[in-house]
């Protein structure tokens, strides 16, 4: 490979029909992890049992040295710690967060990147400061078109050497509804370490690449912003030569808490003979979520579930129930959400060379024994 790095930081690529979980995926899974699915119990998911996807490494800091600065296509720049953010109104939004791969190690070719399964995703509570206000303080020119947000995490993808950088077209960013936070707590308590701390972004209804962590710097530019997470990485693509779509909104879906308990290495549940509840949770970043339905027949059939009355987390995930009566015998659940749009999860999986936004229905096997 061309270029400084040489072969350490290679191009994008999927894996052969016959190759397994590389050690390199291993390693990412290992740094990385997923919701536990029984953790769907929670309204709202504990710290760490959250997802966490981390690009590179996670920046030490301390929060008394830390400095928020917003500059650019502002009247006055800003330069902020955090008890000069923490002057400001504070709000608190409940908001469901997905990683933008989730589901793509079930892709076919599987594109080579951490390997999730259905598990990349969290509900907190965050607390900070509106977006807005901030840009409100500064003074927001008139060609401003974009903000772009720098993290203080820095390392190589793909032969590239880069701070992580995202962008928000300026009406997102100033945007009431989602309101995006610059957040300095989760479920009440300083952010963790994993999760961003001292400070991140939160962009409400967006998938997790949006959400940048060890916030930094805030740029407002009178140009639409190319870097390498913009422009190269986060967009759906059919081909590497593709210039694709933008990850945006999190398209909808819906998880069940597996029932029953399960074998330690095939994880397969094991369900005895009677009736029990199915249950788990629904979101969309699209539109609210306005039907999920089940399948206990490997998707042939499908009936209504339950869904929890709104409780005015409009940008978190609600949950459902419906009854089931186990039989003896194998049997595969599967459960799939619908929103006001629309939207609803798809049985056949269309594929993207990046294995972004894709919401294939949860499959999960069963085995009830025999009765008795």
């Amino acid at each position: 490979m061309d270029g400084p790095f040489g072969d350490i930081s290679t191009p994008g690529r999927l894996a052969d029909p016959a190759e397994g979980v590389s050690p390199e995926e291993l390693a990412l899974a290992a740094r990385n992890h997923g919701l536990l699915l029984e953790a769907l119990r929670y309204d709202v998911t504990p710290p760490g049992l959250h997802y966490v996807l981390v690009h590179y490494d996670i920046p030490y800091a301390e929060a008394d040295d830390w400095q928020l600065t917003v500059g650019g296509r502002v009247r006055t720049a800003l330069a902020l710690d955090l008890a000069a953010l923490r002057a400001f109104p504070a709000v608190t939004h409940r908001v469901t967060m997905e990683c933008a791969g989730n589901g793509r190690a079930r892709l076919s070719p599987r594109p080579v990147s951490q390997p999730w399964l259905v598990e990349g995703v969290g509900t907190a509570e965050w607390t900070g400061v509106p977006l807005r206000t901030l840009l409100a303080e500064a003074g927001v020119e008139p060609d401003a078109v974009e903000a772009v947000f720098t993290g203080a995490d820095h390392g190589v993808e793909r032969g590239v050497e880069q701070d992580y950088q995202r962008s928000l077209p300026l009406a997102d960013a100033l945007g009431p509804d989602p309101e995006v936070l610059v957040a300095y707590e989760m479920n009440g308590a300083p952010l963790p370490p994993q999760h961003g701390h001292p400070l991140r972004l939160v962009v409400p209804g967006w998938y997790g690449m949006a959400h940048v962590k060890w916030l930094r710097d805030i740029t407002l530019t009178a140009t639409p912003f190319t870097g390498f997470q913009q422009q190269v990485a986060y967009r759906i693509r059919q081909s590497a030569g593709d210039p694709g779509e933008p990850v945006t909104r999190i398209a909808p879906r819906a998880l069940m808490i597996p029932p029953g308990f399960p074998d330690f290495m095939s994880r397969t549940r094991v369900v005895h003979p009677g009736p029990c509840v199915l249950e788990g949770r629904a979101w969309s970043g699209r539109a609210p979520v306005t039907r999920v339905e089940v399948s206990t027949d490997d998707g042939r059939g499908w009936y209504e579930a339950e869904l929890a009355p709104a409780d005015g987390h409009e940008w978190a995930w609600r949950r459902w129930r419906a009854p089931w009566t186990a039989t003896p015998g194998s049997h595969v659940l599967s459960v799939r959400a619908t929103d006001a749009s629309g939207a609803t999860q798809p049985l056949t999986q269309p594929w993207n060379r990046g294995g972004f936004a894709n919401n294939l229905v949860q499959r999960v096997s069963v085995f009830c024994p025999p009765d008795g």
